[in-house]
């Protein structure tokens, strides 16, 4: 059982960005993230559930905690409605981040992903360690990122 945590960050919307992202399982505890010149704070959520999705191979299963309702209820609920749609939304645009949603359904397939929504900025530790790594990256900020044993992580990764 794996457990990610994800979070993205964009200064100006549309500006600088970043996103975070924490994969673990009982033993092992890897934190990624990355940065984006030009981009918007919904791009970085996706890139964040995108990323730490493909990072993974061969598992039976995934707990991903976001606090982005955007990303939960699009590949829980709206992506269906879209897809029988044709990618338009109900006032018959073009939905937004396309490109991304497909590569969220893509690595996501052959995974049982279960979805969960955290509060951002509430004390929920694994949420607001990737809040720093996705801001630092924003920031062009150098932040050290994570890899080794659970038990040295030091952070609660219990939502």
């Amino acid at each position: 059982m794996f457990t990610i945590f994800t979070d993205g960050s964009s200064r100006g919307n549309p500006g600088p960005g970043g996103w975070g992202a924490i994969i673990a399982d009982n033993k092992e505890v890897m934190e990624i993230g990355g940065a984006a010149e030009h981009t918007t704070n919904n791009k970085m959520e996706l890139t964040a559930a995108i990323e730490a999705l493909k990072s993974l191979s061969n598992i039976e299963s995934v707990t991903l905690y976001t606090d982005s309702e955007y990303v939960l209820k699009g590949i829980t609920e709206w992506v269906h409605t879209w897809q029988k749609k044709d990618w338009k939304t109900a006032a018959k645009k073009p939905v937004e981040n396309q490109e991304l949603w497909w590569a969220l359904i893509k690595a996501s397939e052959d995974k049982n992903v279960e979805w969960r929504l955290v509060r951002g900025h509430e004390g929920v530790e694994g949420n607001e360690r990737c809040d720093v790594i996705a801001t630092s990256f924003a920031d062009r900020e150098i932040v050290e990122l994570y890899k080794g044993s659970r038990e040295k992580y030091g952070i609660n990764l219990e939502a």
